[in-house]
């Protein structure tokens, strides 16, 4: 089969598209036929080592001291079930599914094997491929840091920075089903955009600094470590919540002596997310009432691209990358 492989860490041209082994079923495991899956910025970061202030060997730690341990990326799919195992009881040959690995990775590849009991899920018939693929990866981000983290209840502000993002477009969307009035703060370019996924308004950060209106909210989220702890921590109310999706090492050092000495707290972390999280969201797209925001869409031998895009730190929701037909067996 078909795989994108990376041996080193570097530009996109590390990665080559090569023939690998197609991976065979366990008992309890499935083969999907992948039909899409995305380049996030966990992906970009894997294959370019680029990760917030303190984090460098860290990141090498956890990917590969000095080449990928990992050499397939990708951390979610939509496609179809070819292959159960003799255990398999959930999934049948024929199943659209959506699969979600995590930093595990694996997706950049024609087949991907998945356990019976892992994160896997039906793709609702109301979503794409491409829709499908982009559900998890933004979709569960949002969710942990909203609901689990923050705590988030209906009738409360909530703040969105880089409201037009893979994860930022779905707090948007999150936020409001669980009854939150919403701020987007994104670009001049992505203000349509961000009120259409249902913001209650929004906020041109090349025009205005939301630091300085005055205005105060229960919940501020920052998705892309846009601002200092410093400085957001003022637009929060008494007990207020500022969630860091993307923040440097120094500031996790600090977070717990800042949380002593106030009554508004700081929560950072990466999103531990859980198969009901994954649960919740497919019922909110089966429902209308979740939809991944999806930029641009290229072929699989194009993801050179893909990833380029994305080190442009300027895409709109997610990045999706197309494989073959699934009949092509």
């Amino acid at each position: 089969m078909k795989a994108i492989v990376y041996e080193r860490y570097g530009p996109p041209d590390v990665l080559e598209l090569k023939e690998v082994a197609k991976p065979t079923p366990g008992d309890s495991e499935i083969l999907i036929k992948v039909r899409a899956t995305t380049v996030t910025s966990a992906d970009w970061r894997a294959r370019s080592l680029i990760v917030p202030p303190g984090y460098g060997v860290i990141a090498r730690l956890a990917f590969g001291l000095l080449r990928p341990r990992k050499k397939i990326l990708g951390t979610e799919l939509a496609g179809t079930v070819k292959a159960v195992g003799s255990n398999v009881t959930r999934f049948r040959k024929g199943d659209d599914v959506i699969a979600y690995t995590g930093l595990d990775f694996g997706c950049y590849a024609d087949y991907k094997v998945m356990a019976d009991m892992d994160k896997v899920v039906r793709k609702p018939p109301n979503l794409s491929f491409a829709e499908a693929a982009s559900l998890f990866f933004g979709g569960a981000t949002a969710l942990v840091f909203l609901r689990t983290k923050g705590n988030v209840q209906s009738g409360e502000k909530v703040l969105i920075i880089g409201a037009s993002g893979a994860v930022g477009s779905a707090a948007v969307q999150l936020a409001k089903h669980f009854g939150a009035d919403v701020t987007g703060v994104c670009s001049t370019a992505n203000l349509d955009l961000v009120r259409s996924i249902g913001a209650d308004r929004v906020i041109d950060y090349t025009k205005q600094d939301f630091t300085q209106s005055g205005e105060t909210y229960d919940i501020v989220f920052d998705t892309v470590g846009a601002k200092r702890i410093s400085e957001s921590i003022g637009s929060l109310k008494p007990g207020g919540r500022l969630l860091l999706a993307a923040e440097g090492l120094a500031d996790l050092v600090r977070i717990p002596w800042i949380n002593l000495r106030s009554d508004r707290k700081v929560t950072a972390g990466t999103a531990m997310e859980q198969p009901e999280d994954l649960r919740l969201l497919v019922d909110l797209a089966e429902a209308g009432k979740f939809r991944p925001v999806i930029d641009r869409t290229y072929p699989f031998k194009d993801i050179r691209q893909a990833h380029a895009y994305v080190g442009t730190g300027r895409k709109k929701g997610n990045v999706v990358v197309t494989l073959d037909d699934p009949n092509d067996d």
